[in-house]
């Protein structure tokens, strides 16, 4: 069995049979907002919003990281992250993509939460690669390649993609949602960043179905003019 076809972990909260589970707990849909899929990967608002527009994408198998994909897979992800740069574009006007990943090599690893492959993208934000650069996570120019070597040799990471370029920074011993606090450092934005948090309160479901109700529309509209 290839990395690409990896199994459900029955114990994973983005797996069946407990994917949507937190939704439900949320009051919040599940497999009702869900904004596009395949048979890779499926994309929906983040069950916590940091900012209205805020989305993951999901890999439909049981996966770690991007680092864990064989080639295929990532330019099938590269592929989703630019329909999702036109979405934004389309619902919220040229206001650029923000792609954040903890990539884990080891449970937990990398500040990850949930051991399974799921891109952060936000819209219109910029300046977390100069938050990890003022805690001295500097990174390198980001391709496939080089997830692959990391998570590989057993060394987690952190992926950011803004303003067109993406790089990649140590993860090994960074707290968890290390990114979500970066991201929310950079947006200024006062309040909770943990998901823990947020989760489940009048302005996180408010946020999360203005997302959805937003995005849903740019879809119908894309899917029109196809």
């Amino acid at each position: 069995m290839t990395a690409d076809r990896a199994v459900p972990d029955e114990d994973c909260v983005l797996c069946p049979p407990l994917r949507f589970r937190l939704n439900t707990i949320a009051g919040l849909p599940g497999r009702d907002a869900v904004l596009a899929e395949d048979d890779a990967f499926f994309l929906m608002p983040d069950l916590a919003p940091l900012a209205e527009g805020h989305l993951l994408l999901v890999a439909a198998a049981h996966l770690p990281c991007a680092g864990a994909f064989g080639p295929d897979l990532w330019d099938r992800a590269v592929a989703w992250r630019g329909m999702v740069a036109r979405l934004f574009q389309r619902a919220y006007g040229d206001t650029g993509l923000l792609v954040l990943e903890h990539g884990p090599a080891s449970p937990q690893g990398g500040g990850a939460c949930v051991d399974h492959f799921h891109w952060h993208l936000l819209p219109g934000v910029t300046g977390v690669r100069a938050v990890l650069a003022r805690d001295g996570l500097d990174g390198v120019p980001a391709g496939h390649a080089l997830l692959r070597e990391r998570q590989q040799t057993g060394r987690s990471y952190l992926l950011v993609e803004e303003s067109g370029t993406a790089t990649v920074h140590p993860g090994e011993g960074v707290p968890g949602q290390y990114l979500r606090h970066a991201a929310a450092t950079a947006m200024r934005a006062p309040g909770p960043w943990r998901w823990q948090e947020v989760f489940a309160t009048d302005a996180s479901r408010a946020r999360f179905h203005d997302t959805l109700d937003t995005l849903r529309a740019a879809v119908e509209d894309t899917d029109q003019a196809a």
